[in-house]
């Protein structure tokens, strides 16, 4: 009889736990489900890119959406590649705290240790205070992206350029701490940048499809990056970022803090080896993923080295990172007591919505019932879908357009004045281009700037009395300083009640 009662129990235990593994299962293809419902009617709407989703060490969804190389129409993957932006930075801080673990460095270092001819003023800068944005240099500091520099001329940028504030005293966000933080990585380790954390990371982890400026995977795999060009109302293919970086060495504006290259494959790699501390000691983990200094005032967010670090409503550990070069966009997340992480890479930036993809879908991931609606239209698509299907008669049906496609009203005032200066002033579509400058400034009837445009706009086209009526309107409209649209509206009414 106790036997057949044991026999009973297991059996019971078993259908239990099958149930369980059932019900697991069940919920994993709902959210699924739900992802790629979402996603898909976003890709409708322009959504490019590649998403990763894993709980507990499953992977739920790893799959690519839209189009990788448009012209070619090969579609994007899993193992599609991306420029990563600043995600960047989490490779740049680990390789810092590599080199802690091998004594070669502390991150207490004064940065004078390594530059003898660092000025004064920024000679007590720390490593620790570059890694947390805390140095006082300023965003500013250094060149465009893609402009050619050498290490000198990055370095001699840094070392002249004026601090914010002493070291030590706030956060302010700035990429050239980081580029500095790569100059010290390549001294201590006689190494380039990209060799050593190959060396270290990349290949030991098997990620093959992560990178600086190295190429060694087929090139179609590289994600081209879309933009909207506002002029000709057209989207149009940026490339790939190797295109853009400098194909010498001269690349110490790019370098450190962002333009790594990888997939959404690589990066749960990653994921799991920071998890399993085989790629850092637990020390040097748990430096990295700290909270030092809050990002903004009320001290909802803080950074770490290469991290930033948040806590969800429940008071729940996320960490993560996004990075963008103004194409692509990343977005790392890990929660780390709830053990997931949702990553999104994609190769266009439609709007916010576009940029919150990974939040909404942690949402999902934690919410069964949570549907989010589609991400919209980039804002200045929807604005020539508009032009292209009526007249301009109908110019004031625009806003409610836009409000029902975006799903919130027009707040922002450079989207018609950038739209409808350059029609008028390249002289593609005059007649919307007046249009759309007219209502801006019925939407928007105390800003002197949108008067100059529209007064500028009636100016191009010899409409005298228009454009004399707009311009004294935009000067009556003037600040008490700093009023930059100011000269122009004052030379062109001299210019026209001189010629009455």
């Amino acid at each position: 009889m106790k036997f057949r009662n044991n026999l009973f129990i297991l059996s019971m235990l078993s259908l239990m736990f099958n149930a369980v593994i059932i019900g697991q299962e069940t919920s994993e293809e709902n959210l699924k489900i739900r992802i790629d419902d979402f996603i898909g009617q976003s890709v409708d709407n322009g959504y490019s890119g590649s998403i990763l989703v894993a709980k507990q060490g499953d992977v739920i969804l790893s799959k690519g959406y839209g189009w990788a190389d448009r012209a070619k129409k090969i579609p994007n993957g899993p193992s599609t590649i991306f420029n990563i932006g600043s995600v960047t930075k989490q490779f740049t801080a680990i390789a810092i705290l590599k080199l802690q673990e091998e004594g070669k460095l502390q991150v207490q270092d004064k940065i004078s240790k390594y530059f003898p001819e660092v000025p004064s003023d920024k000679s007590e800068i720390t490593i620790h205070q570059l890694l947390t944005h805390t140095s006082g240099i300023s965003p500013q500091t250094g060149g465009f992206r893609y402009d050619e520099a050498s290490r000198k001329t990055f370095l001699n940028d840094f070392f002249q350029s004026e601090l914010m504030y002493g070291p030590g005293t706030k956060h302010t966000y700035a990429n050239a701490n980081y580029i500095l933080l790569t100059a010290i990585i390549e001294m201590v380790s006689e190494k380039d940048y990209e060799s050593f954390l190959k060396e270290n990371f990349w290949e030991p982890l098997q990620m093959e499809h992560t990178g600086y400026k190295g190429i060694n995977v087929n090139s179609e795999q590289f994600a081209h990056g879309y933009y909207f060009h506002y002029t000709s109302g057209e989207w149009r293919d940026w490339g790939t970022t190797q295109e853009h970086l400098p194909y010498n060495k001269n690349h110490w504006y790019s370098i450190g803090k962002g333009d790594v290259y990888s997939t959404v494959e690589d990066l749960y790699k990653w994921h799991i080896a920071l998890e399993e501390n085989s790629v850092l000691l637990p020390e040097s983990k748990q430096l990295m993923e700290t909270a030092f200094t809050p990002e903004n005032e009320d001290e909802t967010s803080f950074y770490g080295y290469g991290w930033a670090i948040f806590n969800s409503k429940s008071n729940k550990k996320i960490v993560g990172h996004n990075g963008s070069n103004g194409i692509f966009f990343a977005d790392f997340l890990r929660f780390v007591q709830d053990d997931m992480v949702v990553i999104a890479l994609s190769n266009i930036i439609l709007n916010q919505q576009s940029e919150s993809v990974a939040w909404e879908l942690a949402k999902m991931s934690m919410d069964p019932s949570y549907r989010p609606e589609a991400i919209p239209k980039n804002k200045y698509e929807l604005v020539f879908d508009f032009i292209r299907s009526n007249n301009p008669e109908k110019v004031n049906e625009l806003p409610q357009f836009l409000e029902d496609a975006k799903g919130s009203p027009l707040t922002d005032k450079a989207l018609l004045n950038r739209i409808g200066f350059k029609q008028v002033s390249e002289n593609k579509n005059i007649e919307w281009g007046i249009a759309l400058l007219k209502l801006n400034t019925e939407m928007f009837t105390d800003d002197g700037n949108l008067w100059d445009s529209l007064g500028e706009g009636y100016y191009l086209i010899n409409d005298r009395g228009n454009a004399i009526k707009s311009f004294e309107i935009a000067l009556e409209l003037k600040p008490g300083t700093n009023c930059y649209w100011c000269e122009n509206a004052s030379k062109r009414l001299e210019s026209l009640k001189e010629s009455e």
